[in-house]
């Protein structure tokens, strides 16, 4: 007896992920094999990014924030401990748009 293969899903699930690679250069977009890896190697930058921009967000809160303290005359440090001291609870991103927007 020959050996049945659902050739149906088989083709579906081939499509779906070459559809999803549409626009990338070259092979990337149209042989299989290689538009399967970058596709899953795509999947663990988004992973991997959807992290870091947390970081590089917080990083450049604290750059803003720290460029208006020292134009008052004080240090990025000094300020958040200052802040802190008096109880005053305020997240950086907020203390970055006030020091961006309503210095």
């Amino acid at each position: 007896m020959p050996r049945s293969v659902n050739h149906v899903a088989s083709r579906a699930r081939r499509k779906k992920i070459l559809n999803l690679t549409k626009g990338y250069f070259g092979a990337r977009k149209n042989v299989w094999t290689v538009a399967k890896n970058t596709w899953e190697k795509g999947l663990t930058y988004a992973f991997r990014d959807r992290r870091n921009k947390k970081r590089n967000f917080r990083a450049l809160w604290i750059q803003r924030i720290n460029a208006a303290a020292r134009l008052e005359g004080m240090s990025y440090s000094r300020l958040m401990g200052g802040l802190h001291k008096a109880g005053i609870e305020i997240n950086r991103k907020v203390l970055a748009d006030l020091a961006m927007n309503h210095p």
